[in-house]
């Protein structure tokens, strides 16, 4: 790979940078340019009726603020913002934005399809970047500044026509990662300075390509601001894209630097790469005790709806989103979960291994936490069985069948379901009958010490066995003990009730040794005691 024909981006010289040291402690004002931005990245941007479905939920989730599109471009942008207009379908809470090129007669016709509108952002923008005054406009940094003031003037003069109390007024200097610092703040100190009568401006900050590590991002706008005129008036917006992985790093990082406001898509959908990922950005600020101000409660239905306005898919993987991003395979992982979700019980925080936020806060179940294949081990498999069925293995258990487990699916090349390992764990340990099954018994108390009568069948055929211990078990081990031939002693013996209620089934474990091996069986019954005759038999058809 040719590397060296890539220069590095240059950094900026920035003493006594504060940014490092702040902590975001509340939600920035949030943009969703899902409509505008994400919807021009699409292989088929949204008609109309998507479109106005997309706004709806937008608004569901919690925005306020919204991008809807550029009106002059398409006669669907054009009747799309005067739909939401004439039809009454903004909420009186919520502020759409609408963008703009600094050309006279696209301006005009944005400001057209606002007539009526209660509150509005108009997005005005010119590229300022290196690159793109060199290569695709031929203007100097002169001409450049001249557009830009050229449309903020008429965006003024416009407004006032409107109803200036209508409009905020926004702009962006695009590609602003590509454009001298010095100049960045120039030109935009140009335009606040026709829009200074304003209450409050936005200066809108983008990363149209993402060129550096994120850090770098947030000393521009920690730099833009130390540089920039009225700075009381201007809320400072962050539009960071995707390029090179960080879009999500280098909005916070910009927050720090300063920033109040982030524009961002849903699951950061956009040209190439995508935008930041608004989901992302707000849940990450939940998981540290902050109110994000939107409502990703219900994670699947936000997943839903966008697939369906977008026809774009969400990947097993994303940020507390994916399929799977609440799922443990691995053995070592599987086992912190299971014992982290014990210990949480009664907590006041939130503190699970692995797990950064608690599944049920956006609407998942606990049931896929822990999922069996062949990298997981015994303590997934012991949480499958006791979330799903309430079976409490013992440890010497746990190691038996974890093995056993791991060996299937591994030999299947397949994850195993729960059902799978439930069914697989009763065929292994529970109730086995072959080649010897209980029939009944009966026991009587001679001297201290308990007789045990029983009546098996062995192979097909009856037997009358009988044995004396120190209580019903140890009579009953003896019994087979004497009828098998073969010494063994039953080393553990626990047991516990299935289900609450009066018809509820208890269950027994039992590890037994003979010689050097070990051998397990489990029983179930409505009855304790037959439950641990069960296991014991269980145990011992093993063992035979």
């Amino acid at each position: 790979m040719n590397y060296k024909k890539y220069k590095p981006y240059e950094t900026i010289k920035l003493s006594d940078r504060k940014w490092p040291n702040k902590v975001i402690t509340k939600a920035p004002i949030w943009c969703s340019v899902d409509l505008r931005d994400g919807n021009q990245a699409l292989e088929i941007p949204m008609n109309l009726e998507k479109k106005v479905g997309f706004f709806k939920y937008l608004v569901d989730i919690g925005f306020k603020e919204i991008e809807i599109g550029f009106p002059a471009a398409s006669s669907t942008e054009f009747s799309f913002t005067r739909k939401l207009i004439e039809e009454n379908l903004i909420p009186d809470d919520v502020t759409i934005q609408v963008l703009t090129q600094s050309r006279k007669e696209i301006i005009e016709r944005t400001f057209e399809s606002l007539e009526g509108v209660k509150s509005a952002i108009v997005h005005l923008y010119n590229s300022t970047s290196t690159l793109q005054r060199d290569v695709v406009f031929k203007k100097s940094k002169a001409e450049i500044i001249e557009l830009a003031v050229f449309g903020a003037k008429l965006i003024r003069d416009l407004s006032v026509k409107y109803g200036d109390h209508r409009f905020v007024f926004e702009y962006s200097p695009e590609s602003f990662t590509g454009t001298e610092m010095d100049f960045a703040v120039e030109i935009c100190n140009e335009v606040i300075d026709v829009w200074k009568d304003k209450e409050k401006i936005i200066i809108n900050l983008p990363a149209t390509v993402e060129m550096s590590t994120p850090n770098i991002y947030a000393d521009e706008i920690e730099y833009f601001l130390k540089n920039i005129k009225f700075r009381d008036k201007i809320i400072l917006s962050l539009h960071t894209h995707n390029d090179r992985g960080t879009a999500v790093a280098a909005s916070e990082l910009g927050l720090l630097a300063g920033g109040d406001r982030v524009e961002g898509t849903l699951f950061g959908n956009g040209e190439r790469t995508g935008n930041a990922d608004i989901m992302n950005l707000a849940l990450n600020l939940f998981s540290q005790g902050i109110d994000p101000k939107l409502d990703f409660s219900k994670i699947n239905e936000v997943i839903e709806k966008y697939e369906k306005y977008t026809s774009m898919e969400v990947g097993p993987r994303h940020p507390y989103a994916g399929s799977l991003v609440y799922t443990a395979f691995s053995g070592s992982h599987q086992d912190a979960i299971s014992k982290g979700m014990t210990n949480i019980i009664g907590k006041e925080y939130w503190e699970v291994p692995y797990l950064p936020i608690d599944p049920k806060d956006v609407g998942r179940e606990y049931g896929n936490i822990i999922r069996i294949n062949s990298q997981s081990g015994k303590r997934g498999v012991a949480h499958i069985l006791q979330s799903n069925y309430g079976i409490s293995l013992p440890k010497y258990i746990q190691q038996d069948f974890g093995k056993f487990i791991t060996n299937i699916s591994d030999d299947k090349e397949q994850e195993l379901s729960s059902k799978r390992i439930y069914d697989e764990f009763l065929k292994e340990y529970v109730n086995i009958e072959k080649p010897i099954e209980l029939i009944s018994y009966t026991e009587e108390y001679q001297n201290g010490s308990v007789l045990v009568k029983c009546r098996v069948q062995f192979n097909g055929e009856e037997k009358e066995l009988s044995g004396c211990g120190n209580g019903l078990i140890s009579a009953y081990s003896n019994a087979l003990e004497n009828f098998i031939n073969v010494k063994f002693e039953i080393l553990n013996y626990i047991e516990h009730s299935l289900e609450i209620g009066t018809e509820s089934k208890a269950i027994t474990y039992v590890q037994l040794a003979s010689g050097k091996e070990e051998f397990y069986g489990a029983g179930i019954s409505e009855s304790i005691t037959l439950s641990s005759l069960k296991a014991v038999t269980s145990a011992v058809n093993k063992l035979v």
